[in-house]
């Protein structure tokens, strides 16, 4: 709230700038419209962080009467409709972004949005673009993706060097930890594939994949009271799951 106000003040500044007296408006320069501009791109964004999709629309339209090619405003504008289910829309304003700006977090965000769609190939090669920005601070994030995005298309092998590369950037990612622990399993890897299940429960709520793994484990390790206490939390919290099910035949 503290810094939509801030924002709204710095848009009234600017916009309230009529010539008098040998006063310049500064919406006739080019410094006045870029300050404009991203201003209401970052209060756009305001909303769309408190959940404010709709009311996030018309500064973002602002911006771009201001600058149409701004990389800013339609990535998001892009997240906007991509929160409101108008996928053709977002994915038209992501390509907008990325004419004008080829950023590693539009590229990311980019990605995501391809994975919802089941669009797989299209979201491994925009996480691998977003990759090759060594500086960008979600990088490690970005690697996860791809392994995500790997595994759907079937590319175990690149999905765990992928995940690897992940926990090599930061290894509090729950998420390759998880696949991570669930591969080595399947290989019957048990050491690495506990140590992954490990690291992952100490980072992340249990789902219904990690119970059935950690249950699994705990057989294998003979750690009897752990492998009843996470058949208790996968009864309780997923019955009518495949892994329930899958627990109920292995008893």
């Amino acid at each position: 709230m503290i810094l939509r106000s801030a924002l709204l003040f710095l848009l009234a500044g600017l916009l309230a700038g009529c010539v008098s007296s040998g006063n310049v408006d500064p919406m006739r320069t080019e410094q006045g419209r870029s300050e404009a501009r991203d201003a209401y791109v970052q209060l756009g964004i305001g909303y769309l962080q408190q959940g404010e999709a709709g009311r996030a629309k018309t500064p973002l339209r602002k911006a771009l009467e201001l600058d149409p090619r701004s990389a800013g405003a339609h990535a998001a504008l892009a997240l906007v409709f991509q929160s409101e289910m108008e996928n053709d829309l977002a994915d038209q304003h992501y390509r907008e972004a990325l004419s004008s700006r080829n950023d590693a977090r539009i590229l990311n965000n980019y990605g995501s949005f391809l994975f919802e769609q089941k669009r797989y190939a299209e979201a491994l090669e925009r996480f691998t673009q977003a990759s090759s920005d060594n500086l960008y601070p979600e990088r490690a994030r970005v690697f996860q993706n791809m392994g995500m995005a790997a595994l759907q298309l079937g590319q175990k092998d690149k999905a765990e060097t992928y995940f690897t590369r992940a926990l090599r950037l930061d290894s509090r990612q729950p998420i390759a930890l998880l696949e991570l622990a669930l591969m080595a399993y399947e290989e019957k890897q048990y050491v690495p594939s506990k140590r992954y299940y490990d690291s992952f429960s100490q980072l992340s709520e249990q789902n219904a994949r990690s119970l059935l793994l950690g249950i699994r484990l705990a057989k294998v390790h003979e750690e009897r009271d752990k492998a009843a206490s996470l058949a208790l939390q996968l009864k309780r919290l997923y019955p009518g799951t495949t892994e329930y099910q899958h627990f109920l035949s292995e008893q």
